[in-house]
């Protein structure tokens, strides 16, 4: 059974094509820069050359369009059809306060996508106009929306309500939401091989740090908190986003700098986090070697972006009275071992002895901290399409009835 996962973010597509149940990806590749005359088009065949190449792309659309065409013209090479193509998997960034777990996507899904699409003016017109595209291009394939901060519907009412009059929240629909919990749920699972128990037994911290950057505190096989808030900006110091900060020093730097609401928006998701700090880069890798070579700005990014990952690790700890583990994934997460050790040392009080060789010798996945340690620290890669194709083939093969 073959199936579509599409994930349409602000200027790009990235998509899979797996054959289920066994998770077997034949197809993956992605569109960037959609909208410009360099788009780049990746495309990778299992077992084959890849293609690379720079084109103009002119929206979602187009991009999609591209995606099945040189999917048919590859045909041969597949031992599939675009008809083979049963259903489509989404990621969707928003879904609101009704949806918790992925859904067949049907008209009364999309209106109601389409109803809250302001809470994610960045992501969930996108996916609609991926949605839409499909239902035009692949008429016959069942369509499912896997809703990233569904994870996060389980936070208790104290941990997602702001300090906002009640009424004006509630009218706006403001609220933590989180993000990343498609991520979140993909690191437990992978989890699973390095620990004794299910998941649903433990104390769980999960640190996604990659360009997008997410703490979650997991209890028993509940998301209780996370980070990222009403938007993905709250939180931790990512990559372009500031992160935590006094909401009055925007209104204080607008009101100097004379800057829009659009402009005070690009300044907070773009222009800052570690490239801002940095003035060098958003690459963590780019910015250490830079730490390395002497430059203070560079380390002075690293000390407070680690600064704010601790204290979160901390803070979580306190919510779940204790901590069992502690999950490491993303990009800086995976293969930026200066920083899981300068986020871990000092933290034996807590339970977390962290083995520094293993820790700068993993490759891959695998337990970094020492054998005796209270807290194991474990290194995982989150994979958001292989959940998204278990969503879909979850809903439309194997149990056709739960939604």
């Amino acid at each position: 059974m073959y199936i579509l996962v599409l994930n349409c973010g602000s200027s790009s597509v990235k998509f899979q094509i797996c054959k289920m149940p066994n998770y077997e990806v034949l197809v993956r590749g992605s569109i960037g820069k959609i909208g410009y005359p360099d788009a780049k088009f990746k495309f990778e065949i299992k077992n084959n050359e890849p293609i690379r190449k720079t084109l103009a792309i002119e929206d979602h659309e187009d991009a999609i369009n591209h995606i099945l065409n040189t999917l048919k013209s590859k045909e041969a090479f597949l031992g599939f059809s675009l008809a083979d193509i049963q259903a489509i998997g989404h990621r969707i960034v928003q879904g609101g306060q009704k949806h918790n777990v992925s859904t067949i996507i049907t008209k009364e899904v999309i209106d109601y996508i389409e109803s809250i699409k302001d809470l994610a003016p960045l992501h969930n017109p996108h996916h609609l106009s991926g949605i839409y595209t499909c239902e035009k291009l692949l008429p016959h394939a069942a369509q499912i929306a896997a809703f990233d901060n569904g994870f996060h519907m389980s936070l208790p009412r104290h941990a997602y309500l702001y300090g906002l009059p009640l009424e004006l929240a509630e009218k706006h629909k403001i609220r933590r939401y989180g993000f990343h919990g498609i991520a979140f749920r993909s690191m437990i699972k992978q989890a699973a091989p390095f620990l004794s128990e299910s998941y649903e037994k433990y104390r769980i911290m999960n640190m996604m740090l990659g360009s997008g950057t997410t703490a979650n505190a997991v209890l028993y096989g509940k998301s209780i908190d996370v980070s990222t808030g009403f938007t993905p900006h709250e939180g931790l110091i990512q990559s372009t986003r500031a992160g935590d900060m006094d909401a009055a020093a925007l209104l204080y730097l607008m009101k100097k700098e004379n800057l829009s609401i659009n402009e005070a928006d690009t300044l907070i998701n773009k222009k800052s986090g570690w490239l801002g700090l940095s003035g060098l880069s958003n690459d963590m890798e780019e910015i250490y070697e830079a730490s390395q070579k002497g430059s203070q700005r560079a380390a002075d990014t690293i000390e407070t972006v680690c600064h704010r990952f601790r204290k979160y690790i901390g803070a979580y700890a306190a919510e779940m009275k204790g901590l069992d583990v502690l999950l490491f994934s993303g990009g800086v997460g995976e293969n930026a071992w200066y920083i899981r050790e300068k986020v871990c040392n000092g933290l034996e009080y807590m339970g977390i002895n962290l083995d520094n060789q293993k820790n700068k010798t993993l490759t891959g996945e695998g337990i970094i901290s020492c054998a005796a340690s209270p807290v194991k620290v474990i290194v995982v890669s989150a994979n958001e399409e292989m959940i998204i194709a278990e969503d879909t083939y979850e809903l439309i093969f194997k149990n056709p009835n739960k939604n």
